[in-house]
């Protein structure tokens, strides 16, 4: 029984470190540095990876946002934190009607690199991904 719990253990914390690793800035390509400098000038950020993409956390204009690039340097998305009030009213609908007695515990405004705008509310581990008017897309592990 012991042991199992300790496979267990195991198991989750590579999960977990597979989903987003921290890294050392001086581990991410030269070319995804440049392209964060040149979109974000001046801003100071964090490293992870994630799956085969960089991503860079940082805190702009008083917002908390995130931006994945590819290892050429091309930014795919960025993601901006939003209050949970702030999603849209069909968000919080579905949410209320699908995940009963689950709150949301964050929320987040996701462009993709060609200007596709989605919705993320985090719930119970889970990111629910919504288009931009609100309507269900996928559920994401957190």
């Amino acid at each position: 029984m012991k042991e199992l719990m300790m496979l267990t253990a195991c198991v989750a914390v590579l999960g977990f470190s597979a989903i987003a690793q921290k890294m050392n800035a001086a581990k991410v390509p030269p070319a995804v540095k440049a392209s964060f400098a040149k979109q974000y000038p001046g801003v100071t950020n964090t490293w992870e990876k994630e799956g085969g993409k960089y991503e860079a956390g940082f805190k702009k204009d008083g917002n908390t946002m995130s931006a994945l690039f590819e290892a050429n340097g091309t930014m795919t998305e960025s993601e901006v934190d939003i209050k949970v009030s702030a999603l849209p009213v069909k968000v919080l609908t579905y949410v209320k009607e699908n995940y009963k007695g689950k709150t949301i515990k964050e929320g987040a405004i996701i462009t993709k690199a060609d200007g596709t705008l989605t919705y993320e509310a985090e719930v119970n581990g889970q990111d629910l991904i919504f288009d931009k008017n609100g309507i269900f897309l996928k559920k994401v592990k957190g």
